[in-house]
């Protein structure tokens, strides 16, 4: 083989496996670190029967933000679905969860994209977030799918609920384990076409949750009990309600001075009467919840537990990403917040792994051409 073809095929066999690995391996590499959390019997709640069946694995992601036709350069939204694809799907490859939960605005442009565009945004969503068999995955809906409440048409709303199978609030129960999913813009309370049914639902569920334990005042009739009580899991895109992101203080909170912004009732978190409602309905161990693209963990404001505001999936919102592994069964839970790659890690990757293949490749063909011209002259000096 020619030298400087050989070299030029060395020097791609560099370029292509450093792509390979800030595309592909580097998925793996980061996220094979993280595990299924194991549940500590100290944690148990002693006032819930233990159950013999085994425990329900959940994944928890938010805020996908596919972007749509209006914001976004062409290669953006190619890099970032690529990034989301393939670090969810390293995950289900890793994971198998038995559960998938999307905490809303899947959609950057849901609220005023045009019918076909919405269709293309749910084919693309299911390829990029397709789930193996075994696994089931529920979705929440978020502002950017379908408006904030003043901007939520009934049209916008159910063109959502059809596409994604995502009524305003929904009981699932798996294995004693109970999960409230709930439409963060249908908690305002004022009687609109999207709160009422809301808030006669979540008054079905409190009643099925209170004769399920025992609690409830009035007849229970047989289709208003679980198998199984135990204290539910409440999922929404709004935080409850807080003055703030100041006393976040996990890894991937938001940074200064975004910490120090004061939320916005029914905008950046929910309103304070609707958080005490909700809390008082459902009276979850964990409220889960996303919007903020930042992390948070904290005590439920009413009751015993926690909350945890997940950040965004998606890099194009934050430089450090994750999702949450959780582990239930009906009187425990462990959690774990999974990191994924850096953007930041990723572009210094890039950038020493280039610079490396280029003083590489500058070396040898610095080295080649003394070695040619060394080889020319010592022939000149045979033939004089």
């Amino acid at each position: 083989m020619r030298p400087n073809l050989k070299l030029l095929l060395n020097t791609s066999c560099g370029v292509l496996f450093l792509i390979f690995y800030c595309e592909y391996l580097i998925f793996y590499a980061v996220q094979s670190s993280c595990g299924w959390p194991i549940l500590d019997p100290q944690t148990q709640d002693e006032s819930i029967e233990p159950s013999n069946e085994e425990p329900v694995r959940v994944m928890v992601i938010t805020d996908t933000h596919l972007l749509g036709s209006r914001h976004g350069h062409w290669f953006d939204k190619l890099r970032r679905e690529w990034q989301m694809y393939r670090a969810f799907q390293s995950a289900m490859t890793l994971h198998k969860p038995d559960l998938v939960f999307v905490l809303g605005d899947l959609t950057d442009e849901g609220l005023y994209c045009s019918s076909t565009e919405f269709d293309n945004y749910v084919k693309r969503f299911h390829s990029l977030f397709s789930v193996p068999e075994g696994t089931k995955m529920y979705v929440a809906v978020g502002n950017h799918d379908i408006g904030f409440h003043y901007g939520v048409s009934p049209y916008l709303n159910q063109r959502f609920v059809n596409a994604f199978d995502a009524p305003a609030v929904r009981l699932i129960s798996v294995r004693g384990n109970h999960f409230v999913l709930v439409n963060s813009m249908a908690l305002e309370g004022d009687g609109c076409f999207l709160c009422k049914p809301a808030e006669q639902q979540l008054t079905r569920i409190e009643k099925i949750l209170k004769c399920t334990r025992g609690t409830y005042t009035e007849k229970c009739t047989p289709n208003m009990k679980l198998e199984k009580y135990s204290k539910p899991i409440l999922m929404q895109h709004y935080p409850l309600y807080r003055q703030s992101d100041i006393e976040c203080n996990d890894f991937d909170a938001a940074p200064f001075p975004i910490k120090q912004e004061r939320f916005r009732e029914r905008w950046e978190c929910l309103s304070q009467e609707a958080t005490f409602q909700i809390l008082n309905q459902v009276k979850p161990r964990l409220a889960l919840s996303g919007h903020t693209h930042h992390g948070c963990t904290r005590a439920l404001p009413v009751g015993e537990g926690l909350e945890i505001t997940i950040p965004s999936f998606s890099w194009r919102n934050k430089d450090n990403p994750n999702y949450l592994l959780a582990t239930f069964t009906p009187n425990n839970y462990a959690y774990i917040k999974c990191e994924l790659p850096r953007e930041s890690t990723v572009i210094n990757l890039y950038l020493f792994g280039g610079t490396i293949l280029i003083i590489w490749l500058l070396y040898s063909l610095k080295y080649r051409s003394r070695l040619l011209q060394f080889s020319t002259h010592g022939r000149s000096q045979k033939i004089i």
